[in-house]
């Protein structure tokens, strides 16, 4: 059934809720929802104390390692780091703490051409079992979705279709899908998405992007017939959020642990 899954969102070392279509390299344009006064590891530990396993800590640009390793550190083995994770520095951020490893962008070329043999490093350098692929997307004029690297910026050449991921869950033990067009706007669910990966994935797989109330979960567990898990951003209230109450979001997951699995 879907699950709640937390998250912390790390910019400048800052805990921030942004508009992910905004974010660039210059910094223009740039659309901030919410920054916290709270530390990352003062969110990692009420995620620890209200069991809420499988969040996302996610560096949304350099100068994020320290605080992601402080956060990861707060709740050893219950969060996965994504952002810039390549096999050289992946160790240290399980040794910190983390449980998983997400990866991006290091698995395309330059020119956004997916690369197997990256892939391939990334499994050796840390486990199938340990790796998470974030394959974060945008919708395409001709239908469907591709993925979308450089912090969303970048498209590449890697389609969003099944034969994807049944062909990259051989690599890794969970997908990390963003809906990018719809990331931080609070205005409802990417439904067709979530649908599709409910169909789609043969492995565990949680969606973020443009959940506004609670409801929204309860959609994406309709959708996906429990099979996706979802993730609250600048909707939350511990976010500065109005449509979504942390606490409901912690009730919703024990209410969905008292279902028996119907998928």
């Amino acid at each position: 059934m879907t699950r709640f899954r937390p998250c912390i969102d790390l910019h400048e070392g800052r805990v921030k809720q942004i508009v992910g279509s905004t974010l660039t390299d210059g910094g223009a344009g740039l659309r901030t929802n919410f920054v916290s006064d709270h530390s990352p590891a003062w969110y990692a530990a009420k995620y620890q104390q209200d069991n809420l396993p499988g969040g996302h800590v996610i560096m949304l640009g350099a100068g994020n390692e320290e605080a992601a390793c402080s956060a990861v550190g707060a709740y050893p083995g219950g969060l996965h780091v994504g952002g810039g994770i390549r096999p050289g520095n992946a160790e240290r951020y399980l040794n910190a703490g983390a449980s998983h490893v997400i990866v991006t962008s290091y698995l395309f070329d330059s020119d956004g051409s997916f690369s197997e043999s990256r892939l391939q490093e990334m499994v050796e350098a840390v486990g199938k079992e340990r790796l998470v692929m974030d394959l974060s997307c945008r919708a395409v004029p001709e239908g469907g979705w591709k993925v979308a690297m450089n912090r969303w910026q970048t498209m590449t050449d890697l389609r969003m279709d099944h034969e994807t991921l049944v062909r990259l869950a051989e690599h890794c033990s969970e997908f990390l899908v963003h809906a990018v067009d719809v990331e931080g706007k609070c205005e409802g669910i990417d439904e067709e998405l979530t649908r599709f990966l409910g169909e789609a994935s043969p492995i565990p797989v949680t969606y973020a992007g443009g959940i506004s109330a609670l409801k929204d979960l309860e959609t994406i567990d309709r959708v996906s017939r429990g099979r996706v898990d979802g993730t609250v951003g600048s909707a939350l209230d511990i976010f500065g959020g109005s449509g979504v109450r942390y606490e409901d979001c912690v009730n919703f997951n024990a209410r969905q642990s008292n279902r028996p699995n119907e998928a």
